[in-house]
């Protein structure tokens, strides 16, 4: 077991490494992977190599890719993780923020902070705007579960559509509201976009994954019960209301903050979750980690492929997760049937 845990270790560690190489490299503008190293060992330690290239590569290597690369992984692993709970906490394998609204509520408050209040607390104006947007969707949800009587998995994403379509609809009449210089800019940003990666802001959506791991992965084997049912989960001493309550409060936070730096991007929280468990199983000590692990790959090479399928523009990534993961969805549900 641990042969293989090790194994497994050394295979994702090769996999981010040649990944981020790509991520960075590829482009409109394509860089030799060695150049790509050697402007990174640079940066980080100065004069170990002659420099043999260009302001411009610098540039791009150290001030746009990268910096891009690494948001990507981090709002991928962020996503799938948030999908991976929800879908055990709400026993629905339809569950994801997008279905339930969350990544609809997030996108809300990013635009009212964006075209309306301005960066009233500075840099951290969107992202708490963005959790308020997700904790208010999330409580929606809930609100509407509550009064129609029906805690089915069915009924569950059925109000989060619900509520998704609600907050949608304000988002959009959030724009048409605001200043047209501003809107096509967060009309691009709401189909997903990585493009405005910078290192300084990093440190927040880097904060918030590390932090919420490191709430969620100790508690594993509780939501493992927890998917077994309510019943279940409090035979072995979980408190299940408080439990679910923390569970929908670091999703929303997970969802609102991803949001605020990359945009509503969709189905990474759906899918990703649905491959581990083909792979791995449902024990969530495994799923969990593994689906932070494939949810950041699986962003990086749709960012690749979003930036090299009309280069020089970028198309947003938004429109590759949702083509790639809806065909994916459908080809789940045939082969189910």
């Amino acid at each position: 077991m641990r042969s293989r845990l090790l194994s497994l270790t050394i295979l994702l560690i090769v996999l981010f490494v040649l990944s981020i190489t790509a991520g960075v490299s590829l482009g409109a503008a394509s860089i030799h992977f060695d150049t790509v190293w050697s402007i990174v060992i640079n940066k980080l330690h100065p004069n170990t190599f002659a420099t043999t290239w260009s302001k411009g590569q610098e540039s791009i290597v150290w001030d746009v890719r990268f910096p891009r690369v690494i948001l990507a992984a981090l709002v991928g692993a962020g996503l799938a993780v948030t999908g991976a709970v929800l879908q055990s906490l709400t026993r629905n394998p339809l569950a994801d923020p997008h279905l339930l609204g969350v990544s609809s509520g997030a996108a809300f408050g990013a635009i009212l902070a964006l075209l309306h209040t301005g960066l009233i607390l500075g840099l951290l104006t969107v992202p708490l705007f963005s959790f308020a947007g997700a904790l208010l969707a999330t409580a929606a949800v809930a609100l509407v579960t509550h009064l129609t009587r029906s805690h089915s998995a069915d009924r569950l994403v059925l109000s989060g559509v619900a509520v998704a379509f609600v907050f949608s609809a304000l988002g959009n009449l959030l724009i048409f509201l605001g200043d047209p210089r501003a809107t096509n800019t967060v009309v691009f940003w709401m189909l997903g976009s990585l493009g405005l990666a910078q290192w300084q802001h990093l440190i927040y959506p880097a904060g918030v994954l590390a932090g919420c791991l490191a709430l969620l992965l100790p508690k594993s084997r509780e939501l493992n019960a927890l998917a077994m049912g309510d019943e279940t989960a409090a035979t072995l001493g979980i408190t299940v209301a408080r439990f679910r309550f923390l569970l929908f409060v670091t999703t929303a936070l997970l969802t609102g903050v991803m949001v605020a730096f990359s945009g509503a991007i969709g189905f990474v929280g759906l899918m990703v979750p649905h491959f581990v468990r083909m792979v791995a199983g449902a024990d969530n000590v495994r799923v969990l980690p593994l689906s932070a692990a494939i949810g950041a790959l699986t962003l990086i090479w749709a960012d690749v492929v979003a930036r090299l399928i009309m280069a020089p523009e970028d198309m947003p990534i938004g429109i590759v997760t949702g083509l790639v993961g809806g065909l994916a969805f459908i080809l789940i549900l045939v082969k189910s049937d």
